[in-house]
């Protein structure tokens, strides 16, 4: 080793050891001209001089530019002042006189200042001495090269210190690290570590995409970027130009006070990034022409394809581990980010936020922007920043926000439809025939008793306030709007469609299908790590063959290097089949019918409480609890309903996404998709499972009085009002539609984050001195706080379970338009406010559709003319009262419709012990008693046998069935078909890019062979004089050959 040169009286005598941070065979590769400053020693500046070879461990560690040349040893400047050393000029201790994270805008940037922050990996690490006087001293001998960071002891100390963590779990930890960000720098990139920070145990590391890996990847993921070319977008003209400009005007004062918040006339010309043509794009300014989206987006790829493939061997190594460790290690070892953040190597990873959101010394940033223009609840009448929104975010969150926005329009019309309703029925009431028959006092219908023994006779008007209430409801404006209801789900869709070809068109997502097809090939962390155990039980299975041991013997080193790169040899062959799938698909079947099945079994309960509930209040000694049972029993059933569905949910998703990882989907779009459809019918049955009881089975296998139908031969089901079933189908989906929406989707998404943020921040706490509590956090330290985002699947869900109550039954429910109206004006900020001050920035995800929830949305659509065609038929009195008024009523009116509909039943005929136990509670004996059905009359020869006005009613039924799904099915189809998917204006602009493209490389290649001619005049003209010169015109025609074999590929 070479001998260090003598130290003068500034330095420092003693040196401490230090564990080297990389590998050996790390190098650095930098894209940048930017040399590292005097206070930069981050990870990717090791390594490309000899006087930058030092790095940076912690915020507090500098070095002079010539430190590694003269062997200057760097310590911890808090640590010399507690040992008691004295300061002298000309050493780092200047360097207190500027705040270091002034320089890097605390976090966002390098120690230097210049180069960004483009994402985050954070880990723990587990310190051995106190953190505060701790110093560590970093050594650079040049004669050793990068490599020879050391630590030696401190003075003043024991002598030792102790560095190496003597549980194998952590060193295995760290050497993955290590291997793991050493081929990140092979990879391009530049990174930074930090240490020192507020959060006890956590480590960071920055890393930064220097401009040359920018463009590589851009031009890898074929990103479309604006050129230098404009054109002009084709404007309206005319009359529709006037009236564009009169509504411009009218929506002024609704439209954030963003960039982009108006229509632009002009839009540059957008085509996909590559390296050879940079001269076409605006390179003026680098540091913008990608974004902090496309940045974080371009890093998080490099993350997942960079591989952690090495078998580190380090101290213990050679000792026999468990086989459970082995597993893990050649499982973990050969992928991506997402493998190593599974298998706790790193513990997060996520781009960083633009800045402050709050405070008036905050940057101007896009998430400052976004915060006072949409995350706001004063902003609830404003559009929404959907571009904005878009160049934060990205495109899947963006067409999500997109999606609600359009929604919520859309249900402005709706809701003023279902009030039109709903106004019409709380006006028409007093004029409601069949409602004043059952209020009337003078008809004293004597009703058959509700329950056995425990229940009495009762009067029909005594249920006239729930016969009035139903009116609102059940009416013949109803009708209207459920074909209505129908339409409006298919114009919706088709606004959708052109809305989303809009912002394709304005976002240059227009051709993303060959990208898209790429992502989906890109198979997940866990299923190569199945397919890789199932390559490695195969390879061992093989040499256990009898027949192939002495092959393996005498070739036991072409074997061993064959099993360090299986993982690269054998998951191309080998793939997951059905077979290797069945017991996750007999898992999956037996779980769901378990879990509908309890879906089933806990509404079975609800039944059974209902029932025993309503025969305990009629022996009730209360006269107003026996006169308000149905009220009572129904909003405490319905409240029990709402509780399980909210628990049940929470369940149902966790075991939904389970469900889907022991499937072991290929990609994470199949991912995607099998958790979406897995979660969607859990929580489908789980909703609408109560709502479906009412509204077809309730009170349709009851009997007669009589002849009841038992369960457990102890309860009889129960029946329908006098006035049907329909006001409690109201009141059953208002409850849960609102309990829903205030509970599940409001409380829970405003208490649940902050209540993680509290006990994350409790869990953090330790003591802190004054120096340390008075320093300013950084920026990944306070987004590491965050909450995880964790996709927007639950966003989705909640808005697509809404939809199913807005269009399944909304024939029972007109106002439930208005109701979700009201709720998503709330759920848009606070989803906006929750993603931009709440949540960790998500990683930026190109997308041109919703996906998935296009399709699902569509089928409910379709379910919706179905369910409310049978609601009105079988649920509500609109059939029966159409027949009695075309069959039955001799004068053509709705006189006697209630009569018509009440059937005759002698007491005599009860059975023995279901009488009741006072039949003279209403003053007087009853010897006939009425019931709602269509029977015979005891004086009949088929006495109380189903009568023909039974099926007259339901053949009635049946045909409006038929004609009315039939015929909301053509006009929605009619409606899909005349409206085009694809805006005439947006297909005129596409192809006026083509165009353009095509006449601007034309124009390219005509300058190109401009240049190739008169370079041939010259040569010409030259003659003899240039025969000791190669002439360039060979490479211009090979440029030109390259450049027009360029120009058809990009046409």
């Amino acid at each position: 080793m070479k001998e260090k040169p003598p130290l003068s009286q500034e330095d420092i005598t003693q040196q401490t050891t230090l564990e080297p941070l990389l590998p050996k065979d790390a190098g650095a590769v930098h894209g940048e001209a930017t040399p590292p400053g005097p206070a930069d020693f981050s990870l990717g500046s090791l390594g490309s001089a000899p006087s930058y070879e030092a790095m940076r461990v912690n915020e507090k560690y500098s070095s002079l530019p010539a430190a590694a040349d003269r062997g200057v040893h760097i310590i911890n400047i808090r640590a010399i002042d507690d040992l008691g050393y004295l300061q002298s000029e000309g050493t780092l201790l200047n360097s207190l006189a500027v705040d270091p994270d002034a320089n890097c805008k605390y976090g966002l940037y390098f120690r230097d200042g210049q180069r960004k922050v483009d994402y985050i990996l954070v880990y723990n690490y587990k310190r051995t001495s106190s953190h505060n006087i701790l110093a560590r001293v970093l050594h650079v001998d040049p004669s050793l090269g990068s490599q020879s960071l050391k630590q030696d002891p401190l003075p003043g100390k024991d002598g030792s210190l102790d560095t190496v963590e003597t549980d194998h779990h952590e060193y295995d930890k760290r050497s993955r690290r290590e291997e793991y960000e050493s081929n990140l720098l092979e990879a391009g990139l530049e990174l930074e570590k930090d240490e020192d920070t507020k959060i006890h145990g956590i480590g960071f590391v920055k890393i930064h995409a220097p401009w040359n890996v920018l463009c590589r990847e851009a031009e890898f993921l074929k990103l479309k970027m604006p050129t230098k070319k404009m054109y002009q977008i084709n404007q309206s003209r005319g009359l529709f130009k006037k009236i564009n400009s009169v509504f411009q005007k009218i929506t002024e004062p609704i439209k954030p006070r963003v960039a982009d918040s108006r229509s632009q006339t002009m839009k540059k010309l957008s085509f996909t990034f590559c390296r050879e043509k940079q001269h076409l794009f605006d390179l003026s300014d680098k540091d913008s022409f990608f974004d902090s989206k496309t940045r974080s987006t371009i890093v998080y790829e490099i993350l997942k394809r960079t591989t952690c493939s090495k078998a580190s061997m380090g101290q213990g190594e050679g000792r026999k581990k468990d086989t459970a460790l082995l597993n893990k290690r050649r499982k973990c070892g050969q992928y991506g980010i997402t493998s190593l953040l599974a298998n706790g190597i790193y513990t997060a990873a996520y781009p960083l936020h633009d800045g402050d959101f709050e405070g008036e010394d905050a940057d101007p940033n896009d998430r400052k922007i976004l915060c006072e223009e949409w995350a706001t609840y004063g902003a609830f009448y404003k559009y929404q920043p959907i571009h904005l929104i878009r160049k934060y975010f990205g495109e899947k969150v963006g067409l999500y926000f997109a999606w609600l926005g359009v929604y919520t329009q859309m249900l402005i019309p709706a809701s003023i439809v279902g009030i039109i309703v709903f106004l019409y029925g709380c006006l028409t009431v007093d004029d409601n025939i069949p409602s004043m028959e059952m209020c009337d006092q003078r008809n004293n219908i004597t009703m058959c008793p509700l329950c056995d023994r425990t229940c009495s006779y009762w009067r029909l008007s005594s249920a006239c306030a729930t016969a009035r209430a139903s009116h609102f409801f059940d009416n013949p404006a109803t009708v209207f709007f459920s074909v209505f209801m129908a339409l409006w789900a298919a114009m919706f869709m088709e606004h959708w469609k052109r809305k989303q070809m809009r912002l394709n068109y304005k976002w240059d997502l227009t051709g993303f299908e060959e990208e898209e097809e790429t992502v989906k090939a890109h198979p997940r962390a866990e299923y190569e790590a199945k397919v890789l155990e199932k390559s490695l039980r195969k390879d061992y299975r093989r040499r256990e063959k009898p027949g192939r041991l002495s092959e393996e013997t005498a070739n036991g080193w072409r074997k061993r290097v064959k099993t360090a790169m299986v993982g690269v040899k054998l998951i191309d062959k080998e793939k997951l089949t059905w077979k290797d799938r069945l017991p996750a698909y007999l898992t999956n079947f037996v779980s769901f019918i378990f879990m509908i099945g309890l879906t089933f079994a806990i509404v079975f309960g609800v039944i059974i409480y209902r029932i025993s509930t309503a025969a305990a209040l009629a022996i009730s000694s209360s006269p107003s609890g026996r006169s308000n049972v149905r009220v009572t029993v129904t909003a405490t059933a319905v409240i029990i309903n709402l509780v399980v569905i909210i628990i049940l949910d929470e369940l149902y998703g966790s075991i939904a996404r389970w469900l889907t990882q022991i499937e072991v989907p290929k990609t994470d779009k199949n991912f995607e998709e099998r958790l979406i459809f897995k979660a969607f019918l859990l929580k489908f049955v789980n909703a609408y499972t109560p709502i479906f009881y009412v509204a077809f089975f309730k009170g349709r296998f009851v009997g007669r009085p009589g002849d009841y139908v038992y369960i457990f031969h102890s309860f009889r089901m129960e029946e329908c009002a006098p006035g049907g079933c329909l006001m409690e189908l109201c009141i059953q989906l208002s409850i849960i539609m609102l309990g829903k929406q205030l509970i599940q989707n409001n409380l829970f998404e405003i208490g649940i984050p902050k209540m993680k943020k509290f006990f994350r921040y409790l869990k953090q706490q330790r003591p802190i001195d004054h120096e340390e509590s008075a320093k300013k956090s950084q920026r990944y330290e306070v987004d590491y706080n965050l909450e995880p985002f964790a996709g927007l699947t639950p966003e989705y869900m909640e808005m697509i379970i809404q939809f199913g109550f807005v269009t399944l039954f909304v024939a029972s429910f007109p106002l439930a338009p208005l109701f979700a109206l009201l709720n998503n004006i709330i759920e848009i900020r606070l989803d906006a406010k929750k993603f931009v001050t709440e949540l960790r920035r998500p990683v930026a995800v190109r997308a041109k559709d919703i996906g998935i929830w296009y399709n699902i949305l569509r089928g409910i659509s379709k379910l919706a003319v179905i369910i409310n065609a049978f609601v009105i038929s079988f649920t509500s009195d609109f059939i029966p009262r159409l027949v009695y008024r075309y069959m039955y009523s001799p004068d053509g009116s709705m006189h006697g419709f209630v009569n018509h509909t009440l059937s005759y039943f002698n007491v005599s005929d009860f059975q023995a012990g279901t009488a009741p136990n006072d039949p003279m509670e209403l003053g007087y004996e009853v010897q006939i008693c009425r019931y709602k059905d269509y029977r015979e009359p005891p004086w009949s020869e088929n006495k109380y046998e189903i009568s023909k006005d039974f099926w007259a009613v339901l053949a009635a039924r049946l045909a409006f069935v038929i004609v009315f799904q039939n015929l909301v099915m053509f006009m929605s189809d009619f409606v899909d078909w005349i409206i085009p998917d694809i805006p005439k204006d947006i297909s005129q602009q596409v192809h006026k890019e083509k165009a353009l493209l095509v006449e601007l490389f034309m124009k390219e290649e005509q300058g190109k062979q401009q240049m190739l001619e008169t370079l041939k005049e010259k040569d010409n003209l030259q003659g003899d004089n240039c025969n000791n010169h190669s002439p360039p015109f060979p490479r211009t025609q090979r440029d030109s050959t390259a450049s027009r074999r360029s120009y058809h590929v990009a046409v």
